[in-house]
């Protein structure tokens, strides 16, 4: 079972709790000042915290296409080798209780020619939150990427069709579970309010 460690975000504004044998990558690289990116030491996995500007819905759209959209960004051009498994609401346990939240489970497959040159994981999973401050007219994105490189998994074990997430998704979702339980915004101050 994975230890966790209380992590501050955005300078202690935000705290969560992350699994302790996750780095901070502000350590190794520049991180732009809107996100937050831990990886883990011993695999592949990233967890990844964006502030975005919230994204509007207006009568024909709904906070669901918010986290569709947000999820198309995390994809880029790669929106056509993937698909959503499942998308449901979510509650953060510390924040107000009518905090609009979201998850969702998506499965990003690599080009082919890119898994023959050994570029690539034969398929990403993605683990999606998003919270969303209305009125400090904002989106909290939380992104756990779980690349599933040849040879770091076994495929059988694999088939979200059928609800088999396999080893490395396994601790994803706890990881996922654990985050919703303990993010916390401590600083409203953060966002800017209109």
């Amino acid at each position: 079972m994975a230890q966790y460690k209380a992590t501050p975000l955005y300078g202690g504004a935000m705290t969560v709790e992350l699994p302790a044998n996750f780095q901070d990558v502000s350590d190794i690289r520049q991180v732009p000042d809107n996100q937050e990116v831990f990886l883990d030491k011993s695999g592949f996995t990233s967890i990844v915290f964006d502030i975005l500007e919230r994204v509007e819905v207006g009568a024909q759209k709904s906070d669901q296409d918010a986290l569709k959209h947000h999820l198309s960004d995390i994809l880029e051009d790669d929106a056509e080798r993937a698909q959503t498994w499942v998308s449901s609401t979510a509650v953060l346990s510390k924040l107000p209780p009518q905090t609009p939240a979201y998850t969702l489970f998506a499965t990003q497959h690599s080009s082919p020619d890119r898994i023959a040159r050994g570029k690539a994981p034969d398929f990403t999973g993605i683990l999606l939150t998003l919270v969303r401050l209305e009125k400090q007219k904002t989106d909290v994105v939380v992104s756990i990427n779980v690349p599933h490189p040849p040879g770091e998994y076994d495929p059988d074990e694999v088939d979200p069709a059928k609800g088999k997430h396999g080893r490395l998704l396994d601790a994803a979702l706890l990881y996922r579970d654990r985050i919703l339980r303990t993010f916390e915004i401590r600083d409203w101050d953060l966002f800017v309010e209109e």
